[in-house]
């Protein structure tokens, strides 16, 4: 069977619905907007910042929740010339969704049917000596040999082997590669304290690489793509870009060190717009608890705005009394609990919103608007999350020019 067959029985995965190009919002509760242009810029500015290192494009998550195949067709369009996605299931979907471009995936438990991966011309990771093995009989199953990437473990504690395991490993590999059964393309690893350039498990970390690469060199072994850099070390660490840069959250145009700049800071804008409609505007007096619990009272006579998202959608449940939002270009915040479907806000007296109007969630730094880093440093966490878990509820719209 040719390699590029795709297995007849592809896994899917759980996608959002999306919305047909020109599509009106009349009648949505909420949607968002997904700006594949500003993707593509993204992955053309990364590319320009990582010099003669090439970019693989991290979709993994359904592209961090904006979409997995358009994602991956712009981020091609931008100039990366290998994408990478954690979960097998996910790599078989976008290439039978008819994403052509080399991808990578490295996350597939003992017994998964590599053979249906190699088939349909995946790039698999071999991080473990049980990998390694499962991956070189698949490859004598389909009779091609298999494309592989080492994961190396420098000090992250996580996935990939290291010590006894990897010596074996790199010794093992260059006997099969040898034998025809698998063309060792890459050697790779992770770091831990990238979005801290001064920490000194970043250097700790690159030394243990290099120190592999020699290891690998003496045991047969030449990888033509080494990679260790993701979005955060590609924008502050040029000297951990080796072969190839592997941006995730950054060509969404979010910025993986907030701490030293934003998205307009590094050249990047926003993809992901995430716009509601108020489904209720009502007065409400002084002293009223406002949602469950009422961990919020109102403190004077007000307008009270439904909100028809919650956690349901991906809205997280401790924004409770945090949570930014844009009513006609005012700021307010999550007035009490966040339920399954549904957050109020305190308008104030004298705001003139009514049922139908729009509230922004999640828009562009440079348009004043919330953002997702405001939502992750108002609840403690990172905008990665806030955009990634972002439900199926809320439909895609991928609008030209956006």
């Amino acid at each position: 069977m040719d390699r590029s067959t795709p297995h007849p029985q592809t896994p899917t995965v759980a996608t959002a619905s999306v919305l047909p190009e020109g599509a009106s919002t009349v009648g949505l509760s909420a949607w968002a907007d997904i700006d594949l242009g500003a993707i593509s810029a993204n992955v053309a500015e990364l590319s320009r910042r990582a010099g003669d290192a090439d970019v693989m494009a991290v979709i993994k998550g359904d592209a961090y929740g904006h979409g997995l195949v358009p994602v991956a067709h712009a981020a091609v369009a931008g100039g990366a010339t290998y994408l990478a996605v954690a979960q097998l299931t996910e790599a078989l979907a976008a290439r039978a969704a008819g994403v052509t471009a080399p991808i990578l995936t490295w996350l597939f438990p003992p017994g998964a049917d590599l053979a249906a991966a190699l088939r349909a011309d995946l790039t698999l990771s071999a991080g473990a000596p049980w990998a390694l093995a499962e991956i070189a009989a698949a490859a004598r199953t389909t009779g091609s040999p298999a494309r592989i990437h080492l994961k190396v473990d420098t000090g992250l504690g996580r996935g990939g082997a290291w010590r006894e395991d990897l010596a074996a490993m790199l010794v093992d590999a260059a006997r099969l590669q040898a034998e025809g059964v698998l063309d060792v393309e890459g050697i790779f690893s992770h770091f831990a304290y990238a979005d801290a350039p001064g920490h000194p498990s970043v250097r700790a970390q690159q030394e243990v690489f290099a120190a592999v690469l020699a290891d690998a060199e003496r045991a047969g072994l030449r990888p033509r793509i080494r990679h260790l850099a993701n979005s955060a070390a590609l924008l502050t660490n040029p000297s951990s870009h080796y072969d190839m840069v592997r941006p995730g959250v950054s060509i969404y145009g979010l910025s993986p060190v907030p701490d030293i700049g934003g998205p307009t800071h590094f050249g990047l804008r926003e993809a992901m717009r995430v716009t509601a409609r108020l489904i209720s505007v009502k007065d409400c007096p002084a002293g009223q608890g406002i949602s469950y619990a009422h961990l919020y009272t109102t403190t004077q006579d007000t307008r009270l705005g439904l909100v028809p998202l919650g956690y349901a959608d991906g809205i997280p449940r401790h924004a409770s009394n945090l949570g930014p939002m844009q009513v006609h270009g005012r700021r307010y915040t999550v007035a009490g609990r966040v339920c399954m479907d549904q957050m109020v806000l305190d308008l104030g007296a004298d705001s003139p919103a009514r049922a139908g109007d729009e509230v922004v969630l999640i828009g562009r730094e440079a348009d004043g608007e919330p953002t997702a880093q405001d939502w992750a440093a108002a609840i403690g966490t990172i905008n990665y999350e806030i955009v990634t878990r972002l439900g199926p509820r809320v439909p895609r719209r991928y609008p030209e020019g956006a």
